[in-house]
């Protein structure tokens, strides 16, 4: 029987699947609406999977996002894909993706502290009247509640902050510094307060990883990986340091000189997630 496709085309050949890209994201409320936007409008992905366990609000979504694709250069959107997941609380759940994924370390990354290191850097920023991309910092292991600023390596043009002021992230601190990362820590339940979820600067965090995997480009982010092994850290557990990302996931792992105190603390960081991860025996 004829059929308007039928009419409409001549097949010279048969269609072959070619090498493209994919991203999965779990979720269809803000913050997985958030992750989609972002990274459809970075054109990052020749396909992207969404999977939701309310089956009517996923197919909705998608639908919304479907009928827009004559506006924007959005990738094939379909569900049930194997999957890219960015949930809180990130560290034990990346711990957990990792047990029963059986995938080795380096296809296992926790988005971590990317967005602790970013909203540092734009508190920092505004604190000195500049822009955050001019302003060089980490917060490293657990994402928010026990995350550590790393002031010793803050630095502004290659002005390490600590050469001009030495007590710099301390309590003793005339300029009180320390304030920065409190406000890092309780940023996100301003905007739970206020908006009642955070959405929008997780979507960009995790658009900005899969820029760097999907593209190969080898950029550093702070994002949670197993750490066993550094540091004087002896468990599996999974905090953020400084990685390199590209297309084979995290190939290394930047070993930065800490001071003492922070070292201290980033230990402290994985032990509190560490007395998390060992209760689910997995």
């Amino acid at each position: 029987m004829a059929t308007v496709k039928g009419d409409l085309f001549k097949n010279l050949a048969p269609e072959e699947r070619v090498h493209h890209t994919k991203v999965s994201i779990t979720g269809s409320r803000s913050m997985g609406v958030a992750c989609t936007l972002s990274i459809l409008l970075k054109g990052l992905s020749d396909e992207l999977a969404r999977v939701d366990v309310n089956e009517a609000r996923l197919k909705g979504k998608t639908m919304d996002l479907q009928q827009g694709s004559a506006f924007a250069k959005l990738p094939s959107i379909v569900p049930l894909c194997k999957l890219i997941v960015v949930s809180n609380p990130v560290d034990i759940l990346t711990y957990v993706a990792w047990k029963f994924s059986a995938f080795p370390k380096s296809r296992v990354i926790g988005s971590g502290c990317n967005l602790d290191t970013a909203r540092f850097r734009f508190l920092i920023g505004e604190k000195l009247g500049i822009h955050s991309e001019s302003c060089h910092g980490w917060v490293l292991g657990e994402h928010e509640d026990s995350s550590v600023p790393m002031w010793s390596a803050v630095n502004i043009a290659g002005v390490l902050l600590k050469d001009l002021n030495t007590s710099i992230g301390t309590r003793t601190d005339p300029e009180q510094w320390e304030n920065v990362h409190k406000e890092v820590v309780n940023s996100a339940y301003e905007i739970i307060k206020m908006k009642g979820y955070t959405s929008w600067a997780i979507g960009l965090s995790v658009a900005d990883l899969t820029e760097s995997i999907l593209k190969n480009l080898r950029r550093v982010h702070p994002v949670s990986t197993i750490i066993k092994g550094l540091y004087g850290i002896n468990e599996e557990v999974f905090v953020s340091v400084p990685c390199v990302l590209g297309e084979n996931g995290i190939t290394d792992i930047i070993k930065i000189k800490m001071t003492p105190e922070e070292e201290a603390c980033l230990k402290k960081s994985a032990k509190t997630l560490w007395g998390i991860q060992k209760e689910l025996k997995l």
